[in-house]
């Protein structure tokens, strides 16, 4: 029997080990550094945090770890797959390298452009004067994105010619480096798939819901929400897809010798032109995770274990129901959420996220304090029945979108469809 070890402590993190506890294969899940909500998962919190890499590979060593899954991107970004494998430990994640795709956003696009990947035009200063006469010679709205990871929250649409100074110079102060892109219209989608050296498997279509408030308005979050499958990405257009995006993705690793065993999470725009390429990530999403993993039929660590040893695994998924998920903040997220709040007791179906532990109550320590999933057979039953459970629990202190998926139920059909 093997014993699983997952960096991270978010509600993402909690769905990963949580999905691992099924696998007849593993004995124990541990998460590093965790937090207290997971226990309901029988999944022990380990008090290390995640970028002190030499304690994490003690740990492992000492407590037998057979795989460790990284959850987050900046651990990723500092390299701890490079460190585990140099200590003969299995890991599944890129090496610093490779992270390079999530990184450095400058990075990416570059690789997107020498591999023929679509993408939105853009270029790259680190001189604000020269940003800001690059940008006013560009048709708004014009995109603005601080260079490096900045958790979801980086990115900046600018509609007013008078707020193009001011944004350019908060993401310049804030990263050193800004990318002004060519604002795309269509409807975005998250593709994930999991990668073994040459080996690929593609996840079910998902779509994230950033803006804090309802109607996908407000500033950008790490996530409100999320559902699966998206109807309205249909299968030629995920062939499509595939055909522009990922074929090259992949190619272009090979090329560059950058192939790894983990997670490529392409943001997708489908435009008038095509699909096209918003940004990569190189891990699982938050939250579209905690929608995807528990459609997994087969076994998660035959899967990864598989695909460390290039291996192409058996991929078997739920084909009856969508899923979808609802994030709950605390009020004041994502500038200045307010922290201890008692939570109230929630369903088994909650990941946990940002939360401690005091006299044996969980309180609120953080921005996105859990999320709730469930699944039904149309995609209005499963928003309802979500929604129906929030309106059962005292969350009048907290703060959750009751909107998640209108993007599909704008499309009559998507009400009314049973997947077959």
């Amino acid at each position: 029997m093997a014993n699983v070890l997952v960096i991270g402590s978010g509600a993402r993190e909690h769905a990963i080990a949580a999905t691992f506890t099924k696998s007849p294969q593993v004995d124990q899940v541990y998460c590093a550094p965790g937090n207290p909500g997971m226990a309901k998962d029988q999944i022990i919190s380990v008090a290390i945090d995640e970028l002190e890499f030499d304690k994490l590979i003690d740990f492992a060593k000492k407590h037998q770890i057979d795989l460790t899954f990284v959850g987050p991107e900046v651990p990723l970004s500092m390299g701890i797959v490079d460190h585990f494998e140099q200590a003969g430990l299995r890991v599944f994640g890129p090496g610093q390298a490779s992270a390079c795709l999530e990184s450095d956003k400058t990075f990416a696009k570059r690789f997107m452009r020498r591999n023929g990947i679509p993408t939105a035009d853009f270029e790259t200063f680190s001189d604000y004067d020269q940003a800001v006469r690059y940008a006013g010679d560009q048709k708004l709205p014009l995109v603005i994105k601080e260079n490096g990871l900045a958790a979801g929250k980086g990115v900046t649409i600018v509609k007013n010619s008078a707020d193009l100074k001011p944004t350019i110079k908060k993401a310049l102060d804030k990263s050193g480096e800004v990318l002004v892109e060519e604002f795309l219209t269509g409807e975005e989608f998250s593709l994930m798939l999991f990668v073994g050296g040459k080996q690929r498997v593609i996840f079910p279509i998902s779509q994230d819901h950033k803006k804090i408030n309802e109607g996908e308005t407000g500033p950008n979050t790490g996530g409100m929400g999320a559902y699966s499958p998206v109807p309205h990405i249909t299968a030629a257009i995920q062939q499509e897809t595939i055909n522009a995006i990922v074929n090259p993705t992949m190619n272009g690793l090979t090329k560059e010798g950058l192939e790894f065993a983990g997670v490529i999470y392409i943001g997708c725009m489908f435009t008038e032109a095509g699909p096209k390429v918003i940004e990569y990530n190189v891990r699982l999403g938050d939250p579209e995770t905690q929608v995807l993993l528990p459609q997994l039929k087969s076994d998660f660590y035959q899967v990864t274990t598989d695909l460390i040893n290039h291996k192409l695994p058996d991929m078997k998924w739920q084909k009856g129901d969508f899923y979808l998920g609802v994030v709950v903040a605390a009020p004041g997220y994502p500038t200045s959420p307010k922290q201890h709040i008692l939570l109230p007791e929630l369903p088994a179906n909650a990941f946990y996220a940002g939360v401690i532990e005091e006299n044996g109550r969980l309180y609120s320590s953080g921005g996105r304090i859990f999320t709730i999933v469930d699944h039904a057979e149309t995609l209005k039953a499963a928003q309802k029945k979500v929604n129906d459970e929030l309106a059962q629990i005292d969350l009048s202190q907290f703060y959750y979108r009751k909107d998640i998926g209108f993007r599909d139920l704008n499309y009559r059909s998507a009400t009314e469809i049973k997947l077959s």
